[in-house]
C-alpha cells in the first residue's frame, strides 16, 4: 500500500520532468535546416508571426540571419504543420526539392474549413480594395453584367461590386475577389478598339466564379471545376475572345 502510494505521488513529477519541451519556432526552423543542409553553417533564425492580409510566409537572409515572417493565421498550427512550412521555405530558399509529405501536410492544413474562414475574415478586415468605377470611357461593366445575367443566368446572380482596374494591367486581365465580392477588369480593355465580346467574355468568366466558388479537392484548391469549364463553353464567342486576348 505504501509503495503504491509513493509511486502514484511521484508519477506526475516524472511526467513533468521527462515530457518533451515544445520547440520554439526558431528551433523548428533550425531542425529543418539541418535536415536539408547537414554540414552547412547554420544562420541565426528570427521567426515571428506577422499581421499579413492573407496567409503569407516569407524568408530572407540578412548578414547571417534568416528573417522569417509567418502570417498570424498560422498561430496555433500544429508543430508538424510549422515544420512543413519551415521545410518548404528553406527548400525554396536553397533550391532544394520539396518533400511531398510536407507539401501535402501544408495544403491539407490551409484547405481546412477553419483556416479558410479565418483567412477570408482577415482579408475583409485588413485588406483594402482599390475601387475605380464600373463606368469606363467606352464600356459600362454594370450594364454588361446585367445583360449577361439575363442571357446566361436567368437574372439570378446577385450583382457584386464591378470596377475597372486603377491601372492598365496586361497580366491580370480580370479577377473575382470573393473576400470583397468584387469583379475587376483591366482598364486596358476600355478602348474603342476592344470588341464588346472580349469584355463580355472577361465578365462572364468572373461571373462563373460567383456560380462555382472555389472548392478544395484532395488538399488542393479547385478554381476551375469541371462544371465551371462546361459553363464557360456556353459563351458563344469563346474562341474569338480567347484569340483576341492572346494579342495582348
Amino acid at each position: 500500500m505504501t509503495s503504491t502510494a509513493l509511486q502514484l505521488s511521484i508519477f506526475p513529477d516524472e511526467i513533468l520532468e521527462y515530457a518533451p519541451r515544445p520547440r520554439t519556432l526558431a528551433e523548428i526552423f533550425a531542425a529543418e535546416y539541418r535536415a536539408l543542409r547537414p554540414r552547412a553553417p547554420m544562420p541565426d533564425f528570427d521567426v515571428r508571426f506577422y499581421r499579413f492580409t492573407s496567409v503569407n510566409t516569407t524568408i530572407r537572409l540578412r548578414e547571417g540571419r534568416a528573417l522569417v515572417r509567418l502570417s498570424d493565421v498560422l498561430e496555433g498550427a500544429p508543430p508538424s504543420v510549422l515544420a512543413a512550412i519551415a521545410h518548404i521555405l528553406l527548400a525554396k530558399l536553397y533550391r532544394k526539392s520539396i518533400a511531398p509529405t510536407h507539401a501535402h501536410r501544408y495544403r491539407q492544413y490551409l484547405g481546412s474549413a477553419a483556416v479558410l474562414e479565418r483567412a477570408e475574415q482577415l482579408r475583409r478586415s485588413r485588406g483594402r480594395k482599390r475601387i475605380s468605377s464600373a463606368q469606363g470611357h467606352f464600356y459600362n461593366l454594370e450594364a454588361i453584367f446585367a445583360d449577361l445575367n439575363q442571357r446566361f443566368f436567368d437574372g439570378l446572380l446577385g450583382q457584386p461590386v464591378l470596377t475597372w482596374s486603377t491601372q492598365r494591367a496586361r497580366r491580370l486581365l480580370g479577377h473575382y475577389d470573393a473576400a470583397h465580392n468584387t469583379i475587376v477588369v483591366s482598364r486596358v480593355f476600355d478602348t474603342a478598339q476592344t470588341p464588346r465580346f472580349a469584355i463580355e467574355y472577361l465578365v462572364y468568366h468572373e461571373m462563373l466564379h460567383l456560380k462555382h466558388p472555389v472548392r478544395m479537392r484532395g488538399g488542393r484548391r479547385c478554381v476551375h471545376s469541371r462544371e465551371f469549364q462546361q459553363d464557360e463553353k456556353e459563351f458563344p464567342a469563346l474562341e474569338e475572345a480567347k484569340a483576341f486576348l492572346k494579342t495582348l
